[in-house]
C-alpha cells in the first residue's frame, strides 16, 4: 500500500498503452516503455507511486508540464523540452496516477558510459550544451520554471535520422546497464558511435519531477548532489542560476568523463562538507559577505573563509584540473574555462544566464 503499481509486460494502461518493458524505476515512479495501441507508436508511461504525497506531487508535475505544453504553443518554442502527451488516473490495488510522456530514446548517461576515459567530442558536447541551454532558457523566461535537477541521467537522446533512430530503440533497457551499446554496420556491437552519427543526436530536457516554480519552491533540498549549487547546499533561497550551475557541472562531465564536484563523506566531516571544500578547491575561497549571511553559515564555516570540519585544502585551478588530469591543452582548456566560469560565480544573481551561456564563443566555436 502506498508503494509502487505492481506493473507487468502485456499490461494495458487506459485501454490503450501496452506495457512492453521497464525503463526504468526510481524512488517516486517506474517508466514503463508502452505502445500506443491507437496510434502504433511507442511512448514513455511514467507510473506514480500510490501515498498521497506522491499523488500531490504528480498533480504538480502535470501543472508544470502542461504549463510548457501551452507556452510551446504559443510562441513555438520549447522544442529542447520533452512534452506531455496525456496524463490520468488509473485505480490498481490503490489509486495511481500516470503521466505520459514521449518516448525519445536513452539518456545521456547511457551515451557517456562509452566514451568515460576521455569524454565525448567537444562538437557534440557544444550542440548538445545549446540544446539544453535553450531549454532552460524557455523553461526560465517564458515558463517561470526551475528544473532543479539538470544531470546526464534528465537529458534525453532523440534521433531524427532513420538509421539512428534504428540504433536507439536497442538501448531503451539502459537503466539496467553501464553504458550504451550500439550496433555498428554489419551487427557488430561498438563502443562509440561514428562522429557524423552522433552529431544527428539531438537532446530534450526530462523530468520535471524536481521541478517548481520560480515564484514558488516546493523544497528546500533540491538538485543530485554533483550537481549541486552551493546556494543551495548552504540553505539558501535559490531561483532559475541552481539550474545554470548544475549545467556547468555537466558540460565539465561531458567534456571530460569526470565529475566537476565528486564528494565523499570521511570520519570526522559528512559528503556536504567535502563537498563545500572541493567546491573552495576548484573556486578560490567563498567572499564573507556571501558565506556567512546565508542560512547554514554556522554549519560549514567557524569564521569568515575557514570551514568547521576541514582543515586541509588542496587548491587547484580549473586550468590546472584540465591540463594535468585531463591533457587538455593552454589552446584547449583557456577558452572552456572562460565558459564554464561564469556559470559557477559564487553570487547566483552574478552567475551567467542561460542566454548568456548561449551567446559565449566557446560554443559557437
Amino acid at each position: 500500500a502506498g508503494g509502487h503499481h505492481p506493473a507487468r509486460e502485456g499490461e494495458v494502461f487506459n485501454t490503450r498503452y501496452q506495457a512492453l518493458r521497464k525503463l526504468g524505476c526510481g524512488a517516486f515512479a517506474t517508466v514503463w516503455l508502452c505502445q500506443d495501441m491507437r496510434r502504433k507508436k511507442h511512448v514513455a508511461v511514467k507510473v506514480l507511486k500510490s501515498r498521497e504525497s506522491f499523488a500531490e506531487a504528480a498533480q504538480d508535475e502535470v501543472a508544470l508540464l502542461r504549463c510548457v505544453s501551452t507556452m510551446k504553443r504559443k510562441d513555438q518554442a520549447g522544442e529542447n523540452i520533452v512534452c506531455l502527451l496525456d496524463d490520468f488516473r488509473m485505480i490498481g490495488e490503490n489509486g495511481f496516477h500516470i503521466l505520459l510522456l514521449r518516448a525519445l530514446g536513452p539518456s545521456l548517461r547511457c551515451l557517456m558510459g562509452n566514451y568515460a576515459a576521455r569524454g565525448l567530442p567537444l562538437p557534440f558536447v557544444k550542440k548538445s550544451l545549446q540544446q539544453v541551454l535553450a531549454g532552460l532558457h524557455f523553461l526560465h523566461k517564458r515558463c517561470r520554471i526551475i528544473h532543479a535537477d539538470i544531470k546526464p541521467e534528465n537529458i534525453l537522446l532523440y534521433g531524427h535520422d532513420k538509421s539512428l533512430q534504428r540504433l536507439l530503440p536497442d538501448a531503451f533497457d539502459c537503466g539496467q546497464r553501464t553504458d550504451l551499446r550500439l550496433k555498428r554496420p554489419g551487427g557488430e556491437l561498438g563502443n562509440q558511435l561514428e562522429e557524423s552519427d552522433l552529431m544527428s543526436i539531438e537532446v530534450k530536457i526530462a523530468d520535471l519531477g524536481s521541478a517548481c516554480w520560480t515564484y514558488k519552491p516546493f523544497s528546500k533540498e533540491i538538485q543530485t548532489q554533483p550537481y549541486r549549487a552551493l546556494e543551495v547546499l548552504l540553505g539558501l533561497d535559490y531561483s532559475t542560476p541552481a539550474d545554470i550551475w548544475s549545467t556547468g557541472c555537466l558540460a565539465f562531465e561531458m567534456a571530460t568523463g569526470e565529475h566537476l564536484f565528486d564528494p565523499q563523506p570521511g570520519k570526522y566531516f559528512s559528503r556536504d562538507d567535502d563537498h563545500v571544500a572541493r567546491i573552495i578547491e576548484l573556486l578560490g575561497r567563498i567572499p564573507p559577505q556571501i558565506a556567512l549571511s546565508w542560512n547554514k553559515s554556522t554549519k560549514f564555516f567557524s569564521r569568515p573563509g575557514a570551514l568547521l570540519r576541514i582543515s586541509r585544502l588542496s587548491p587547484r585551478g580549473l586550468h590546472s584540473v584540465l591540463a594535468d588530469r585531463h591533457q587538455w591543452t593552454k589552446d584547449e582548456a583557456t577558452p572552456f574555462a572562460a565558459f564554464l566560469l561564469p556559470a559557477l560565480q559564487y553570487a547566483p544573481q552574478r552567475r551567467a544566464t542561460a542566454a548568456q551561456c548561449l551567446q559565449h564563443a566557446w560554443l559557437g566555436a
